[in-house]
């Protein structure tokens, strides 16, 4: 059986818990925050989570998760269509997580954890976040999907990234992300609604006051 390593706060493991609750497979999750210990990083060589072990060995990187997930889960396609098609998923997904998900991830520590980030950093996501939300607007069809009529990795993705960045764009510039996407704020709501993504947030609760407890016990380091 598939091993997944991650725990429940991670929107990166988040998006392959979701993949895989859609695909219908069966997997054991192996709670494990990021860390530096011989022992996980002589089967993980980042340290970082999510981690995938297979039959054949691990897998690192959400991306490479994914495709391997549509490899041996086929019936249920995330990346799907034509060679084209699949590669506007894929490009879709790049940019949800280059221009939207890490320039946000540079804010998250005043965000969220009560830190302090420069403000030269803060001026520099600012600009970053509204310039990806606009190139998203202009590179997705939101019909009513990213990529089209059919739900797809991308929207996973948007459906985990945003929900941070929406977070780090209203705290500390009071500015309402999705609303530089028209049809984002739909998305967003209708993904909310799925069941899986209802478990999977339910899931994300009851993992909050020990994530809460592990990044006070980090930011004392």
């Amino acid at each position: 059986m598939l091993k997944l390593y991650g725990f429940d706060v991670s929107n990166y493991y988040n998006m392959i818990k979701l993949a895989m609750a859609l695909k219908g497979i069966e997997y054991e999750a192996v709670p494990t925050y990021p860390n530096q210990t011989p022992e996980y990083l002589a089967i993980v060589p980042t340290g970082k989570v999510p981690a995938l072990q297979t039959s054949d060995g691990m897998l690192i990187e959400t991306n490479v998760i994914f495709d391997y997930l549509e490899e041996v889960s086929p019936q249920m396609p995330l990346i799907h269509g034509s060679a084209y098609e699949k590669a506007r998923i894929r490009e879709l997904m790049k940019m949800i997580e280059l221009y939207v998900e890490l320039p946000a991830r540079r804010c998250h520590s005043e965000a969220f954890f009560g830190g302090k980030v420069d403000d030269i950093t803060k001026s520099e996501v600012k600009r970053a976040l509204l310039n990806g939300m606009q190139a998203i607007s202009r590179a997705a069809s939101f019909s009513p999907y990213l990529a089209g009529d059919k739900l797809s990795a991308a929207d996973i993705f948007f459906l985990y990234s945003l929900d941070l960045a929406s977070g780090v764009a209203k705290k500390l510039y009071n500015i309402d992300l999705l609303a530089e996407a028209p049809g984002a704020q739909e998305l967003m709501k209708t993904l909310s609604a799925m069941p899986e993504v209802k478990a999977i947030a339910k899931d994300k609760r009851a993992a909050g006051p020990a994530f809460s407890a592990y990044v006070a016990q980090q930011m004392k380091k």
